[in-house]
């Protein structure tokens, strides 16, 4: 989901659930740092999966929304729709593309599951009274039952720089995203409680939420609201700021891998990125919306071809493609892609076949039973950094017969996706600015 500051959002891919203990800790205590988990929407372990399909219909079914993501980053959606308003781990669960974030909110914790979402800012549940909800599986959050529950009155400096509306003196907001699903309800302050892989929870007092009375659009039933990631003002790590000291990394398990275990996704000390492998990239400031984490490619390496990414026409010349989490593909500008495929077509001596429903034009023939699909390493060569790519990041198996280049065209923002990232230990900086990548195997 994309968010954009007064509130426009655009629908996002990832999902991150936090699992609640009966034990908890303080604010303070989270300055160490603290994991959670995440789990892919596909994983046996999500409430999306869905045991009667194979995996190649669930490959399929992700491809289908990581083109619909698009819409998410599309300019048409950068326009504003206001009409109102350090030791963590937690685990990501995917859906639609989406990782589900399993929180709490209110005291006592009443238990939410959210999409959590590197490209939007906005953290929002539904809420009783719910005029106008969408339906949901588990229960709606009711604010008269929480005693931390304080709607942010329209006076206050928070309302006016979120570009709040007022409605009886209540601060409103209404997010819209580009699938035309929206949300909209009033802005409050709450306590925000994060499960970590220790089996501790990790409380957040006057978290800026907002709580939706009118939320309509493509939202799954067994989601009930967004927990925005993004570089915004009311992103969940910016509000984090100092206690998590602006820093949050993730380590994503290759679809393809038969372990069983999860993601992760890490704040503060537990987000430190590393070792000798380590490489680093400017994130690009100055760009809108400051929701999305702006980075530069310079080039990719096919074997021995060196292909010139084209520049960005924003902040001389940078700031060319977002990565997001959200995304299951990376997308390039047709024309380069164009050149990136025929590279990588030459390289690669296989027949080429056409895979029914799979919106990928790169397909080899490639039994389920062959040992190992060999590919050529792609370099990505973003602003200082050196990320290289192999066949598990660059191909994914489309069927049973068939294996698909994991890139495609697009006339919109350039954005590297998920597949690209997973087996890398992700690091983002908000104080350097700066996103790492340390190749990590991440069932570890």
């Amino acid at each position: 989901m994309a968010a954009y500051h007064s509130c426009a959002l655009v629908a996002s891919s990832t999902t991150l659930l936090f699992l609640l203990c009966a034990s908890s800790f303080s604010l303070a205590s989270a300055k160490g740092g603290f994991s959670v988990d995440l789990i892919h929407r596909d994983s046996p372990k999500s409430p999306f999966y869905n045991p009667s399909l194979t995996p190649s219909q669930r490959l399929a079914n992700a491809l289908g929304r990581s083109i619909n993501r698009l819409n998410h980053f599309s300019p048409a959606a950068s326009s504003l729709s206001q009409h109102g308003p350090n030791q963590v781990e937690a685990t990501l669960i995917m859906n639609r593309g989406e990782y589900l974030m399993e929180a709490s909110i209110g005291t006592p914790p009443f238990p939410i599951k959210a999409i959590a979402d590197t490209g939007s800012d906005l953290i929002w549940t539904q809420c009783k009274p719910c005029p106008s909800c969408y339906q949901q599986t588990d229960p709606l959050f009711d604010p008269e039952g929480s005693s931390t529950y304080k709607t942010l009155p329209c006076s206050s400096n928070q309302c006016v720089s979120l570009n709040g509306t007022c409605l009886s003196s209540n601060c409103r907001y209404s997010v819209s995203y580009g699938d035309g699903s929206h949300s909209r309800g009033e802005f409050a302050q709450e306590t925000l409680t994060l499960g970590s892989t220790t089996g501790r929870n990790v409380s957040f007092p006057k978290t800026l939420i907002g709580c939706g009375h009118d939320n309509n659009g493509t939202f799954d039933e067994k989601s009930s609201g967004v927990v925005g990631l993004g570089g915004g003002n009311e992103s969940l790590i910016t509000q984090l700021g100092a206690s998590i000291d602006g820093k949050f990394s993730h380590c994503l398990v290759s679809i393809q891998s038969q372990a069983k275990t999860t993601s992760k996704l890490n704040f503060g000390t537990n987000a430190v990125v590393s070792g000798s492998e380590v490489v680093s990239t400017p994130i690009v400031q100055g760009l809108y919306p400051e929701t999305f984490y702006f980075l530069t490619v310079e080039a990719i390496t096919v074997g021995d071809t060196k292909l010139s990414f084209p520049p960005s026409t924003f902040a001389n010349g940078e700031g060319n493609i977002i990565i997001d989490s959200g995304t299951t593909l990376t997308f390039f500008p047709s024309d380069f892609y164009a050149n990136l495929e025929a590279e990588v077509d030459k390289a690669i001596s296989r027949e080429r076949m056409d895979v029914p429903n799979v919106p990928l034009s790169l397909c080899y023939k490639s039994s389920e039973s062959e040992a190992e699909f060999k590919a050529p390493t792609l370099i990505v060569h973003f602003k200082g950094a050196d990320v290289k790519l192999d066949a598990a990041h660059t191909f994914v198996r489309a069927s049973e017969e068939a294996v698909c280049f994991a890139f495609a065209p697009t006339r919109s923002i350039s954005i590297y996706g998920n597949l690209s990232q997973m087996d890398f230990l992700v690091g983002y900086d908000k104080k350097k600015q700066t996103v790492s990548f340390k190749p990590t195997d991440c069932t570890k």
